[in-house]
């Protein structure tokens, strides 16, 4: 069966930016799969953005075949001596580590222990970093977005079909916080607070803030953040629960609402093909 693919015209011409300056980005999710050809010097994304349904179930080799095929489109508009050389940065929806996933809150377990990075890099023929999937959407931001030069205690969060964090100190990451999985009020939080979560209680748009609130507050409690940055599908539609929220942490939303993740995943490619191997080993991406 053919793969359907989405696609939405990001409005910047594959003509009009250098190779050198472009990377890949992929975005992993539960329910699909997304990405797009990445201008790193500024984040915009160049020629179509794509999203295709993530298979179900979510093994690790059928996701890897999507991707590989995701790729091979997004680069198809340039010269293959320029779209083959294209790294590829994919955020994944677990913790990371040394380049495999060691958690699987929203995809198949087959995931855990999977070594993503080089499975990626051996099925797709070119350099491939990999990374959890709010820690990337985190990095863009702080480094191009809502977060840039902010100093102090930041948390990321992205809302979507589960909760992801990233939290940075002074724009320096630390990963893997996973804080969308702490308890509130004895429940996974995101089982309360993440979109999906929304949809299957058919919470009002009230009434689900008023857990988000709750979650916040304690977020207050535990960090004193200094900033919170809403990303994920739930950033697009902020107009509609904001006005609920009561915590004295200021709140932005994410410049590059659901595509930080993307944009994220291609800064930390870019990044993996200048390094030497050396440096590779020696430094995390953050």
């Amino acid at each position: 069966m053919a793969t359907e693919y989405k696609t939405t015209q990001t409005g910047v011409r594959p003509e009009d930016v250098e190779p050198g300056d472009l990377a890949i980005g992929l975005d992993f999710g539960g329910s699909g799969i997304k990405g797009a050809v990445v201008d790193v010097a500024s984040g915009s994304l160049v020629g179509d953005r794509l999203r295709t349904p993530t298979p179900q179930p979510s093994v690790p080799r059928e996701v890897v075949a999507v991707m590989d095929g995701l790729v091979r489109r997004l680069a198809s508009p340039w010269d293959a001596r320029d779209g083959d050389a294209f790294p590829v940065g994919v955020g994944i929806p677990s913790a990371i580590r040394h380049g495999a996933a060691v958690t699987a809150a929203n995809i198949d377990s087959g995931w855990l222990g999977f070594p993503a990075e080089q499975e990626m890099s051996l099925a797709m023929r070119r350099v491939v970093a990999v990374g959890n999937d709010a820690d990337l959407a985190g990095l863009a931001e702080m480094r191009l977005g809502a977060g840039r030069d902010k100093p102090g205690l930041v948390i990321v969060l992205t809302i979507g079909t589960g909760i992801g964090s990233a939290l940075f100190v002074d724009g320096k990451l630390v990963p893997n916080t996973e804080i969308g999985h702490m308890e509130l009020k004895g429940r996974d939080a995101e089982e309360r607070i993440s979109e999906a979560a929304r949809d299957r209680l058919g919470l009002s748009w009230q009434d689900w803030a008023l857990g988000l609130d709750d979650y916040l507050h304690v977020l207050e409690r535990l960090f004193w953040p200094d900033l919170f940055i809403f990303g994920g599908g739930a950033s697009k539609r902020a107009e509609n629960y904001l006005s609920y929220l009561t915590v004295k942490t200021p709140i932005a939303l994410a410049s590059f609402r659901n595509n930080a993740g993307i944009v994220g995943a291609a800064l930390i490619a870019h990044e993996r093909r200048s390094r030497t191997p050396v440096a590779m080993a020696r430094e995390p991406f953050s």
